[in-house]
């Protein structure tokens, strides 16, 4: 849905339609979200054999991993708007048609080049279904069951990531890193067999036409701040041509915020961020998976060129971070209802931070028990806060935009993502090539070797443990940089909260002395559930 409208009841089926069967609506849409969410993190254990097979560079490493979140973030909204409009089956069969035709072409490639535009690709059927799966569900399902779809939605999309992980960890033990396009492909042709069959139509004709202008702003604005970014270690981040693309990138988006603010249907209204509850909820879920996406990047390739662990075992190795985030995301409520929304959202974020910082002290010789142990706190922190997070953005605004809150918090997962791979990735490209020195190396294999750990693997002997040394240090620069951004996000967050609270103590002052009732205290509401 576009973040800017009221859902309409005349969106459901046809009275003489076939009854739906709400229960294969719901098995054939989870499917269709757990095909598009998990693609964003299972190429990322599939990297150090992408490299060697294509020569890939880091940087191209980066983009293949990026470009599809970037596309899938910068066309979500524009995309959900016009399934909205158009269709929402409509939009799934498109979206899972161009995300399956572009992972049968990365099954015949070997280019890094191919790979990164068929990334984008697949990030273009992404964002027509992902907005059209929960859509779908709001739009078709009765009131009394339309909270427990939404429940099941929000798990498969919370999971899809980690599960994915695995999933491409498994299929690399026996086949070349092209499975995981296979997998893709089976996915997305499962669920497009279960739209065509189950789901039935919905749309809104009479929806307010699309905002071009402002989807193409966003567009080109996210894409020249992300492409210098990642581009910026080989082109140096004090290079002119690293400073106008930022400036320039920046100065779109500032475009595209005033363009907004003149429109009567704004694909996005950023009035909405002087909600400083919103405000804090959007920050909080875009900088835990800007980390999150990030980390996940560098420790899949640190597991298995640095470590020599297989690709079914660096998955496996970030399950206690899922083992501690499920049951930590299930208590959050109780002790937001005991203490507070405020309190286990900022100890979530403040666990994140020191799950990070206990991260970046890996090292080539660490023991897996330091790994699992940090993982711990990031795990729970995660989860800890990603409950009053995701709940803040949707209670913030009253129920005529409760749609907004929906596609802000899908917004918030994908943007921090992409950018978080792009800044966090090009933290690493640029620490690996300055620590790696390579005395005596002729220049061609030198240059070779300083691209990607990956090609220095191909070397072996000196050339390798030098590489793998420079990567280490890389991976811990990388993960402080993530660390300082939790902290960043767990002060602002903070910051935030308690602003929000002494506006409503003002007006809980003002409404004392004038009629009427008071309004609530604060953002720390005692006794609240989520």
């Amino acid at each position: 849905m576009p973040p800017n409208q009221t859902p309409r009841a005349s969106s459901s089926p046809a009275p003489d339609t076939p009854a739906v069967r709400h229960h294969l609506v719901l098995a054939v849409t989870c499917l269709a979200l757990a095909t598009v969410v998990a693609a964003m993190s299972s190429l990322n254990v599939a990297l150090p054999s992408v490299a060697r097979e294509t020569h890939a560079t880091q940087t191209q490493l980066s983009w293949i991993i990026d470009s599809y979140s970037l596309v899938f973030a910068a066309l979500l909204l524009p995309a959900g708007a016009l399934g909205d409009r158009y269709g929402r089956r409509n939009a799934l069969l498109l979206g899972l048609t161009v995300f399956g035709a572009g992972s049968v072409a990365a099954l015949f490639t070997s280019s890094p080049a191919a790979l990164i535009a068929l990334r984008a690709v697949l990030g273009v059927g992404a964002a027509l279904v992902m907005p059209a799966t929960l859509s779908t569900i709001t739009s078709t399902f009765p009131p009394a069951q339309r909270a427990r779809g939404v429940s099941a939605w929000a798990a498969v999309a919370g999971a899809s990531a980690v599960v994915g992980l695995v999933a491409s960890g498994s299929l690399l033990q026996a086949w070349s890193w092209r499975s995981v396009f296979l997998l893709n492909l089976l996915l997305a042709a499962a669920s497009l067999s279960g739209v065509l069959r189950y789901v039935p139509e919905s749309a809104e004709p009479d929806r307010p036409r699309l905002d071009g202008i402002g989807a193409l702003l966003v567009v080109a604005g996210l894409g020249v701040l992300v492409y210098s970014v990642i581009e910026a270690p080989v082109h140096g981040w004090a290079g002119g041509g690293t400073i106008a693309g930022i400036a320039v990138g920046l100065a779109v988006l500032a475009g595209f915020v005033r363009w907004e603010l003149k429109r009567r249907h704004p694909l996005l209204d950023p009035r909405l961020f002087k909600n400083r509850e919103f405000a804090a909820g959007t920050l909080s879920i875009t900088l835990q998976f800007f980390g999150f996406f990030g980390f996940i990047f560098v420790v899949m390739q640190y597991l298995q060129l640095v470590r020599g662990d297989s690709a079914l075992t660096a998955a496996l190795s970030v399950l206690p971070m899922a083992a501690a985030m499920v049951p930590s995301a299930r208590l959050s409520p109780r002790l937001t209802a005991r203490f507070g929304i405020a309190r286990p959202w900022v100890c979530g974020l403040a666990l994140v931070t020191a799950g990070m910082a206990l991260l970046s002290r890996l090292g080539e010789d660490s023991s897996y028990g330091w790994m699992a142990l940090a993982l711990l706190p990031l795990g729970a922190g995660m989860g800890m806060a990603m409950t009053p997070a995701t709940t803040m953005i949707t209670d913030a605004l009253p129920p005529a935009l409760q749609n907004v809150g929906s596609a802000m918090n899908d917004l918030a997962r994908e943007l921090g993502g992409a950018l978080g791979i792009a800044v966090l990735g090009s933290i690493l490209t640029a620490s690996y090539r300055s620590n790696l020195q390579l005395p005596g190396l002729p220049e061609q294999l030198e240059e070779a070797a300083r691209s990607s750990i990956a090609v220095a693997a191909s070397m072996g002997g000196p050339t390798l443990d030098r590489a793998r040394t420079a990567f280490v240090a890389g991976m811990q620069d990388t993960l402080l940089a993530g660390s300082c951004t939790a902290l960043l996000a767990t002060v602002l967050v903070a910051l935030l909260l308690r602003s929000a609270g002494n506006t409503r103590l003002a007006a809980k002052a003002r409404a004392v002395e004038g009629p009427g009732e008071p309004e609530p205290l604060a953002v720390v509401r005692e006794g609240d559930t989520v």
